[in-house]
């Protein structure tokens, strides 16, 4: 009797640690879900700042805006007391976010945010959480896809995806660099976007390359 009575109170027992780990894997779940929705809202509210905070600087500078030298400081607009360099839009994954000047953990619950490098120099790296809203949906995006920078001055860049990489989290040399910032690299790409892979144990890296107009130049919209 006393053995049962002992197997019959670690049998409840166990039935209360399982019971503790389900709940805490549903509130995680939870979290992750509400913390997703906050991001996605919070990014479509900058966007729709920063585009008219962009409208009204071409507004109110009607001269053509220069591509700009390799080594230009790229412009900035604030919103909300953080500084943004543009806006990155998917067509085909139909996001459009903003992307911030600087990136830190706190930063990227907002928004992507420029990781290192310039889009004068083609160099331009931009990181994001793998929020559904983020780019989780960069990792199955085509080969071929159009991907557009849009600058605060209103100088849109045409980009077409080119690879997918998986990348290990302290390989950065590999994640920055491309044969126009780095005489040993053999990498070829003019923008680079990259987020977590599931599980968080890699990055995907997806690059992209500048479209060319048919006369050779770079292909921009000076809106």
């Amino acid at each position: 009797m006393e053995q049962k009575r002992k197997r019959k109170g670690k049998g409840n027992f166990l039935i209360a640690i399982g019971i503790v780990f389900i709940i805490a894997a549903s509130g995680l779940v939870i979290y992750n879900v509400l913390d997703a929705r906050r991001a996605e809202e919070a990014s479509n509210q900058i966007a729709h700042d920063l585009m008219d905070e962009i409208r009204d600087s071409i507004e109110d500078n009607l001269a053509a805006f220069p591509y700009g030298s390799p080594d230009t400081p790229m412009p900035t607009i604030v919103v909300d007391g953080y500084e943004y360099i543009g806006i990155l839009e998917m067509p085909s994954l139909d996001l459009t976010l903003p992307v911030m000047k600087d990136w830190d953990y706190d930063r990227l619950k907002i928004s992507p945010c420029r990781f290192s490098g310039s889009y004068y120099a083609d160099d331009l790296v931009i990181c994001a959480h793998n929020y559904a809203k983020h780019f989780s949906p960069v990792k199955w995006i085509d080969i071929g896809a159009d991907v557009y920078f849009t600058n605060v001055l209103g100088l849109t860049i045409h980009y077409v995806v080119t690879n997918r990489e998986t990348v290990e989290p302290t390989d950065v040399a590999t994640m920055v660099e491309n044969t126009k910032n780095s005489e040993s690299s053999i990498l070829e790409w003019d923008m680079t976007l990259f987020t977590c892979n599931t599980g968080g144990q890699t990055r995907c890296a997806v690059r992209c390359s500048r479209v060319e107009d048919e006369s050779g130049d770079i292909e921009t919209d000076q809106n």
